[in-house]
Formats: C-alpha cells, structure tokens, sequence
C-alpha cells in the first residue's frame, strides 16, 4: 500500500524553446517532464497530481511573469497549509552580468538586444522566494547550460554567443543570489564557471541523478522519505563522477544548506527501500527511470490543470504510448 505526500507543493520550470531560438534548450523541458513524472508517481513520491499542488512551466509557459505568478501561488500555499514542503525546479539558461555580478535567469520570453529589463533577475527571483513563508523550501538551480546543453557526448559543441557584457556562470557565483535565501536550501548543479552537462539527449546529468536520489539511491534500508541530506550527499557524488566520465569536465554541485533536514518526498510510495536496500530496488529503479525519461512528450500543467499529453495518468500508472 502506497501513501500520499499531501503536504508536498513544486513548481518546475524548463525553459525549453526561446522566443529567441539561438537560446532554446529543449533538453531542459525533458529534465522537469521527468521529475514531474517522479513526483506524481504514488509508488514513488506520492505528490497529488493535482495543479494546486504542482505546475510545470514548460516552454512558451515558462514566461518571466509566468515564474513570478508560480512563486506568488507557492507563496499563498505556505501561508494556507503551515506544514507545506515546497520545492522550486529551474532547468535553463543562467548568467552573469559583470558590469555588476547580478545573476539573470534567462526565460522563455527575452529580450536579447535588452537583456537586464527582459531576463529574471536574481533579485526579483529571491525576493519573490522570500515570500514564501515555509520552513521547509528547496530550490534547485540547474543553471548554465549554455555550452554544457549543446554539446554532445562525442564532445561537439555548439558556441553560443552571449550579450555583451554577460558570462556563462552558475548561481552559487552569485553571492547576493545565495546570501538573500539564507535559512532556504539551495542547490545549484554546478559552481563557478563550470557548466551543466547533459547525460544524453533525453536528460542532464544532475536531473538524472536528481532522479535516482528520489527513488532511493542515496538512502538506506528502512528510512521512508527521501530528505534533504539524501538528495545532497549523493547528488555530490554522483554528479562530478558521471562528468568525469562522460566529458571529463568538472562538474561539482554547490549546496546552501542553512536549516534543518526535512523530507523532500515519500520513498518507494512510503514502503521505504528493503532490508538490501538500493541493491533490493536497483533494476525495477532503473527500468522506472529509463520509462520516465524516454519516449514522453506533453504541454505545460498550470494553474487550470490543461494537460493535453500526459505521460502519467490520473492513478500514475505509465502510459506507454503517449500521444504524439
């Protein structure tokens, strides 16, 4: 028998194709495709598949007033339902101005000939986070993915040509980005001038992962829930590791962990991992891994819950010939 994890409220963000099309990374709309999928699975994470507890902003959804809108109802969920667990997934485009070290989210829709009036700033992105009066919040950055996300496994890259005055860099470069969510857990999939690989075309590495450690991977035998600790102590192994592997690049993530620990999700739908543990679970894992990040394909959930291709249904069974 499965549970429910009720008190669980996400926002994920993939930002996928661009008004400006040099700048899409369809990549990234796969990453949050998946972790929806995950949550929404009661035999693994038991989030509601409901749009008051999740939304997915993919594409021409994932619009600077669009995120701003998603935090806003994150924030009146915290407020109505004090044990609120609240996670906020951004997988695109990150970078840095140098005329002042801010840190700019770079949405679906930008201005590239004006990109501090267009992009989302670190400052509006953290104030409107702030908001959310939630003990326990996670935001997941999977940011700067500008030569990482197109480039391919034999190493072919594809350059990518920035503003003038902007840089390639990861949010933990952004001191006052991370200095404002103090009391917040932060993560960010790489530090510095490091970049976000992709594992292959279906997923980034750091989302792959981020995968496993929501099935368990980073857990023992017994424990039901997935928390925070889990998640970080195997996503910094794992992630420098499989970039190693693949590109042998450095790819280190950065966490800001300044509260105590708290459950993310259910483990295996509440049943927890057996005595083996991961061992005990690894090949049906991989299999639910290899269904969520292959061969899915659908729109947007918002706030009016249109979500014309589902990969999950309502009862969260796999639907394996989703529509086209």
């Amino acid at each position: 028998m499965t549970g429910q994890f009720n008190q669980g409220y996400a926002l994920l963000i993939g930002v996928g194709e661009s008004d400006y099309k040099r700048w899409s990374l369809p990549v990234t709309v796969k990453d949050t495709q998946a972790i929806y999928a995950a949550l929404i699975d009661p035999d693994l994470c038991g989030y509601l598949d409901d749009p008051e507890h999740i939304r997915v902003l993919n594409n021409e959804k994932a619009t600077r007033e669009g995120i701003l809108d998603g935090l806003k109802w994150l924030q009146e969920k915290a407020e109505k339902d004090p044990k609120a667990t609240v996670l906020v997934y951004y997988s695109g485009h990150g970078w840095v101005d140098k005329t002042n070290s801010h840190y700019y989210l770079v949405q679906h829709d930008i201005e590239p000939f004006d990109l501090q009036s267009s992009a989302l700033s670190s400052v509006d992105f953290t104030n409107a986070l702030r908001k959310i009066r939630s003990g326990k919040l996670l935001v997941v950055l999977d940011c700067c993915h500008a030569a990482g996300m197109a480039t391919s496994k034999e190493g072919e890259s594809t350059a990518l040509k920035l503003p003038k005055g902007f840089v390639e860099g990861s949010p933990s470069e952004s001191k006052g980005l991370i200095e404002a969510l103090k009391g917040r857990v932060v993560f960010t999939s790489c530090q510095g001038e490091q970049k976000s690989w992709i594992k292959d075309d279906s997923i980034s590495i750091y989302t792959f992962h981020f995968l496993e450690a929501l099935l368990g991977k980073g857990n023992k035998a017994g424990e039901t829930e997935v928390k925070v600790s889990n998640l970080m102590n195997y996503l910094g192994k794992a992630v420098p590791k499989t970039a190693q592997d693949l590109y042998n690049v450095p790819q280190i993530p950065h966490f800001d962990f300044d509260t105590s620990d708290f459950a993310i999700a259910l483990l295996q739908g509440g049943k927890g991992l057996p005595e083996e543990g991961w061992d005990g679970v690894k090949s049906e894992a991989r299999e639910k891994i290899q269904q969520i990040t292959v061969g899915r394909d659908y729109q947007s959930v918002d706030a009016s819950g249109n979500n014309n291709q589902q990969y999950f249904t309502q009862s969260g069974t796999i639907n394996i010939n989703p529509k086209s």
